[in-house]
């Protein structure tokens, strides 16, 4: 049996750019492209290589994924990257406002009634660790965000080392594979997506009609981010779409939590 390492792979914690800047560059294990995560089970029982590494990120289909996986491979050795709650749930909400939904942050999570998008259960990231001891035979890798934002190189090093692969520093792009679009871009797309339904999904069983709805949509969504540094403030929504204030509010209330995350990995990361 060829050793298997699972980047379990939350959103908005630069999964993209490790996916594609940083994961290929691994010498000495065999990457899984997240675009070939379909066939991972396939291609690890050819059995061709004596090391698999695996990246998709899950999110709220964590739980269900872990446990298909596992089904399988449950030796496999799981990675999970962590990002502050308040900074995290910000990002998500401008990743669904951006794909057209006209959501409120209040809305998207709500922490009094939870009827959000997103529930209060999604924000207690310790949750994620318990999901991964369940299924899989080994206790996860615990790793933080803000140490990738800090040091690229020794990020990308610290799980190298953990699956005993290589790489070469000067192979490592250290610039962002794509900038989030900003405030202003956002606010704009808010605006349209309130007055026209240009939302990211599939909304009839013949495909062919989501596709001509993708050409008719796409050229309005990334038309409105492409010409938006240029409106007048005046036409945009005034507010921002997520106040400060909300952001450190979720991130004190979290603290136990996120305390628990470090602890965890202060105690169980192999060094």
């Amino acid at each position: 049996m060829p050793d298997i390492y699972f980047h379990v792979g939350m959103g908005k914690v630069a999964s993209t750019y490790l996916q594609y800047d940083v994961f290929p560059k691994f010498t000495g294990v065999h990457y899984i492209q997240r675009t070939k995560y379909k066939r991972a089970k396939e291609i690890i029982a050819q059995g061709k290589q004596e090391k698999y590494f695996i990246s998709r990120e899950f999110d709220q289909q964590m739980e269900a994924e872990a446990k298909d996986f596992s089904a399988v491979y449950p030796d496999a050795k799981p990675i999970i990257i962590f990002r502050r709650h308040g900074s995290w749930i910000a990002s998500q909400h401008r990743r669904f406002v951006k794909n057209g939904n006209p959501w409120e942050f209040q809305e998207f999570i709500d922490l009094e009634k939870d009827t959000g998008r997103f529930k209060k259960q999604d924000l207690e990231f310790f949750r994620n660790i318990e999901i991964l001891e369940k299924y899989f035979n080994h206790k996860p890798l615990v790793l933080f965000y803000e140490d990738l934002r800090a040091d690229t190189v020794a990020f990308a090093r610290r799980i190298a080392d953990y699956m005993g692969a290589d790489f070469d520093p000067k192979d490592i792009n250290l610039e962002k594979r794509h900038t989030s679009y900003n405030e202003k871009q956002l606010r704009a797309i808010y605006g349209v997506s309130k007055r026209i339904n240009i939302r990211k999904h599939r909304d009839f069983k013949i495909g062919v009609f989501n596709q001509i709805r993708r050409a008719l949509v796409n050229p309005i969504k990334y038309g409105t981010l492409y010409l938006a540094p240029y409106l007048p403030e005046s036409m945009l929504r005034q507010e921002p779409l997520v106040r400060k204030e909300q952001v450190e509010h979720i991130t004190e209330l979290y603290t136990a939590d996120w305390e628990k995350l470090k602890a965890y990995a202060a105690e169980h990361n192999v060094v």
